[in-house]
């Protein structure tokens, strides 16, 4: 393992997908699991606060940066057992799903695309065009801080529901590794994204070969920027911004009226647990934030390609990406009466 004090480490900006973020006070790279347990048990002994990283695609850092010690988790690799398949928390998860298609092996192609790492997706439960990986996630190894011990937890005791998990909002568990199921016929899981349906040619619910729902869902991905490109600073950005919000089954009448009678127009709606879940780029765009729609100075703006994602156009703060967030949060709430969420984890900032 390897640490270093703050003089030597590059800005937190050089590791997150959105290019921000200020420094970090320590720096430590945990290559194993064993390596990760260690450096977060050393640094709770010495009181030290502690911030993961692992493929930094779901965090804004502040421009302060993090007053403690930054573990970037880079234990790589998996391992197939029957039809299930033990992944390192380190693991590129995109890569991870490539190499499971070339295996001929299913279940996991329509999270295709998706930037960082393995150990992040059972956090929040990762999910998009109709799959979510609570689906085929049997269990999580971990390193819980408070009894400091690595134990397994099971998919029934992770509290899994839209885009969350009993492991989110808390650092008390470290993920260590991930345990998935999948389908040795190749085939892909059921398709039941309509958009994704009508680019394949198939009804909803059909199952395709999975390299053919991969490569339908990275053509997907890619024309709403959602798949990284240096070059493109549309994806310069930690993918959606705002989770799809749920009205509660009691409210969801009147707040879809009031929609209704906003925009002159019928309001999309899916059944949720707990409710109707809306659709965040809808509302985001009707409440007058186009495409392409922009923040302080031009250094930040909605992609030019997707409403839902926040970019750096280049030369960017996290102060100017937050304030963007901020009037969009608060232009929806004020037009539609529905207050919008933060999907990825903020770091010493709040908007």
């Amino acid at each position: 393992m390897n640490t270093a004090p703050t003089p030597a480490l590059p800005q937190l900006s050089a590791y997150t997908t959105l290019r921000l973020g200020g420094p970090a006070r320590r720096f430590a790279t945990a290559v194993t699991s064993e390596e990760l347990v260690e450096a977060v048990r050393d640094a709770d002994a010495a009181g030290e606060p502690v911030l993961l990283l692992g493929g930094g695609s779901n965090l804004v850092v502040a421009d302060a940066g993090f007053d403690g010690t930054l573990v970037e988790v880079a234990n790589t690799g998996w391992r197939r057992d029957g039809d299930f398949v033990d992944v390192e928390a380190g693991q590129n998860w995109d890569a991870f799903v490539a190499g499971l298609v070339e295996a001929g092996l299913g279940g996991l192609e329509c999270l295709s695309g998706i930037p960082g790492s393995v150990g992040a997706t059972p956090i929040q439960n990762v999910g998009a065009y109709g799959c979510e990986v609570a689906e085929s996630i049997v269990s999580v190894e971990l390193y819980d801080r408070v009894t400091r011990e690595v134990r397994t937890l099971k998919a029934d005791e992770l509290g899994f529901a839209y885009r969350t998990s009993v492991l989110k909002g808390t650092d008390t568990g470290v993920v260590l590794s991930v345990r998935f199921e999948v389908r040795e016929d190749g085939l892909s899981a059921p398709i039941r994204y309509a958009e994704l349906a009508r680019t394949l040619g198939v009804e909803t619910g059909a199952r395709v070969p999975a390299a053919e729902a991969r490569e339908a869902v990275l053509g997907l991905r890619r024309g709403k920027g959602m798949v990284l490109d240096p070059a493109d600073h549309d994806t310069w950005s930690a993918g959606s911004f705002f989770t799809n919000p749920i009205v509660p089954g009691a409210e969801a009448e009147a707040v879809i009226e009031r929609i209704t009678a906003a925009v002159g127009s019928a309001v999309p709606q899916y059944p949720a647990d707990g409710g109707t879940k809306l659709s965040a780029a809808w509302l985001i765009e009707r409440a007058g934030f186009a495409k392409g729609y922009p923040g302080p100075g031009n250094r930040v703006s909605l992609s030019t390609k997707h409403t839902l994602a926040l970019t750096n156009r280049g030369g960017a703060s996290t102060e100017d990406l937050l304030a963007l967030a901020g009037e969009v949060r608060d232009g929806v709430e004020q037009r539609f009466g529905v207050r919008l969420h933060p999907e990825p984890l903020l770091i010493n900032c709040v908007i």
